[in-house]
């Protein structure tokens, strides 16, 4: 058997040439193939009571079976039907309702002879193997059709709350029914040992506007038919069109998870919140074994002198510049976006797609939903044969106007690289020696302001709504970790001054901000050997899951990112969606000591201290935030000379000045 799949695996390589990233196979070159072959009809199962016709794109094979199965683990298939091919589209129709029939495709290509789920499968049984025909009728909710998409004018306008289902409800501090499951946020009245509210009551007291649900789709590395499936992040894609089976309460019914992801959905948007979902389109898990290379094979892949390319650091990356390639990223989201009434994506790796697919994304997604939102990573793991112009990285922002990128700049200056645990930013130690300089750009949303110290073309963006600002996501230290490691020896009450400065940072700042869930209440992933893990991606439960009960012991610093979101909604200064706004609006009053007083017309004065002293303010108004505490109603006034705390904020709404006296 190994002789015959080294043999198999030869021809197949035989039968390719390489150049660059041109590749011919089988005498065709996949740019020709797209030119001959390119297909706009519809593919997939699709469905109805009396008959289901499948199609499926794969102009390399020789002969496509049709295999109906029972259910997800009957060893053989209950019914075979040969498919017909038609440039390339290989078609059948079986007559009946088939709604919850399992099926798959065995394709032959070059005598090689594979069995393979749909790429199009929009539900499947256990661990992804199989596609499931059903009525997506049938999985809707009570109410479902009802269910309010979240409406916000700008970007700017939104505060982003990543999170992961299964840390979200794993910990057994709170008694959740459903844990580790979709069904967990549909769950309400909980509470920590100490009565404080949990769960999606927790979140939406939070004042957040969107929940970023790190990958929900049918991802390979966790075994669904686990009583204890071990923890993944879930960037390691095998079904895109399909929720994750692990995350419903029954992986071998295909109907279950659909169901439950769309009650997850509505649980969410009933509070108001928007879900934006993690996608990974950038790479698959498998390579030669993939849905997509027993398809087509090498097709859906970028190639370069070795072989695949390697830009995602995974094995791989997705041709998503190749025509039916970009056809099913573009397939793939609209359907996510109809099916399940989702309010954002959040592209991974998102510098690995080229801006043309990313821009008639955006397009037909704006169709479903106008108020969509866009946002990914503008850089690439490692490097990509596409040309550079062609791919949506952070300096070709302006090529891809709908997409909001990760501002690194904003991250690194404000609390020291991610590359250095020991390295420190604005708010956790480099306050001086410039820095204050430095973060002004950053602040004003990553668009040029005459006072930014900066030429206008060092500016990878002209608008605030392509700026995610952030210190904390799932990748690399929490900032809690980061602020620990990098203040050595620092008293416990300086690093959480820190912590609550860097926050202010990220929530008054032009762009958009985001924040990891349980960054209000100091997450913490500390290792087991001492230290602290930067990538949890395949920790367990004890690491990664939400530690409710720190929502007690660190209240009152929830209390202030609350306040500070509460601001931020009541104050339209902080979310200024076009750089001529900000140019006009901000002033930044100028001091060499590290201090920003920043003035927002003649309404607000914000002043941040990063500094180990308190410094004086002279303003009168009323004052919204300072060390201790924020919030939307005024906390009390000031009038003349006052002090600003150290590693501090001081938000004044200043009193109007009184009128001159007529002549």
């Amino acid at each position: 058997m190994i002789l015959v799949w080294v043999a198999k695996r030869f021809l197949l390589w035989y039968n390719i040439c390489i150049l660059s990233n041109e590749v011919i196979f089988l005498g065709i070159s996949f740019e020709e193939a797209d030119e001959r072959f390119g297909y706009d009809g519809s593919l997939g199962a699709a469905y109805s009571q009396n008959q289901t016709i499948f199609r499926v794109w794969s102009p390399a094979a020789e002969s496509v079976r049709l295999n109906l199965y029972a259910n997800d683990s009957d060893p053989e298939p209950r019914t075979c039907h040969m498919m017909t091919n038609q440039n390339g589209v290989w078609e059948t129709t079986v007559l009946g309702d088939l709604n919850g029939v399992y099926y798959t495709y065995t394709i032959l290509s070059e005598g090689w002879e594979r069995e393979t789920i749909d790429i199009y499968a929009r539900t499947a049984g256990c661990n992804g193997t199989r596609g499931m025909v059903f009525d997506p009728a049938l999985t809707d909710p009570e109410g479902w059709q009802q269910s309010e998409r979240v409406k916000l004018p700008h970007y700017t306008d939104a505060v982003i709350y990543e999170l992961h289902v299964r840390d979200f409800s794993a910990d057994p501090s709170v008694p959740f029914r459903y844990p580790g499951k979709f069904l967990a946020f549909t769950e309400k009245g909980l509470t920590n040992r100490q009565g404080i509210p949990a769960g999606l009551d927790h979140i939406a007291s939070m004042g957040v506007t969107h929940i970023h649900l790190l990958p929900v789709y049918d991802f390979a590395t966790v075994d669904e038919g686990s009583d204890n499936p071990q923890y993944n992040w879930g960037y390691d894609p095998l079904n895109y069109n399909i929720p994750e089976g692990s995350y419903s309460t029954n992986p071998h019914d295909g109907l279950c998870r659909v169901r439950e992801f769309k009650q997850m959905v509505q649980a969410i948007h009933e509070r108001g919140i928007g879900v934006i979902m993690d996608v990974v389109y950038n790479h698959t898990y498998y390579t030669g074994d993939s849905p997509f290379s027993k398809t087509y094979p090498h097709y859906y892949y970028r190639h370069n002198q070795h072989g695949y390319s390697n830009g995602s650091g995974c094995g791989n990356e997705f041709a998503s510049e190749r025509r039916m390639a970009r056809r099913f990223i573009v397939d793939s989201l609209c359907y996510l976006a109809q099916e399940y009434r989702l309010d954002g994506f959040r592209f991974d790796l998102m510098g690995l797609l080229d801006t043309e697919t990313l821009d008639l994304a955006a397009e037909k997604l704006r169709e479903i939903n106008p108020d969509i939102i866009l946002y990914g990573e503008g850089w690439t793991g490692g490097s990509c044969p596409l040309e550079e112009y062609r791919r949506a990285i952070k300096w070709n922002a302006r090529s891809v106007p709908q997409f909001a990128m990760f501002s690194d700049d904003f991250r690194d200056k404000t609390k020291g690289s991610v590359f250095d645990d020991r390295s420190y930013g604005y708010v956790n130690g480099a306050a001086s020696g410039g820095m204050a300089w430095q973060m002004r750009p950053v602040l004003c949303g990553g668009v040029y302001h005459p006072q930014g110290g900066r030429s206008e073309h060092e500016y990878w963006t002209d608008s605030p709504c392509q700026c995610v600002n952030y210190v904390e996501a799932h990748d690399n230290l929490t900032f809690w970790d980061k602020l620990t490691v990098s203040m050595p020896g620092a008293p416990s009450e300086i690093q959480l001054s820190a912590d609550k400065l860097g926050a202010a940072v990220v929530l008054l700042s032009q762009g958009i901000p985001f924040m990891q869930a349980g960054q209000e209440f100091l997450r913490s992933k500390p290792a087991p050997n001492g230290g602290f893990i930067h990538d949890s991606y395949n920790s367990p439960d004890s690491i990664n899951s939400l530690k409710w009960e720190l929502a007690t012991l660190h209240r009152d610093v929830v209390d202030y990112y609350r306040g500070l979101i509460a601001i931020r909604r009541k104050f339209p200064q902080f979310r200024l969606s076009t750089s001529e706004e900000i140019r006009q609006t901000m002033h930044f009053d100028d001091r060499d000591d590290g201090v920003m007083p920043i003035r927002f017309g003649e309404e607000l004065l914000l002043v941040i201290n990063p500094l180990g002293h308190a410094v004086e303010v002279y303003a009168e108004g009323d004052v919204y935030a300072d060390k201790i505490r924020a919030s939307a109603e005024p906390l009390y006034h000031i009038d003349g000379k006052y002090i600003c705390a150290p590693r501090s904020i001081l938000l004044v709404k200043l009193a109007p000045k009184p009128a001159e006296a007529a002549v």
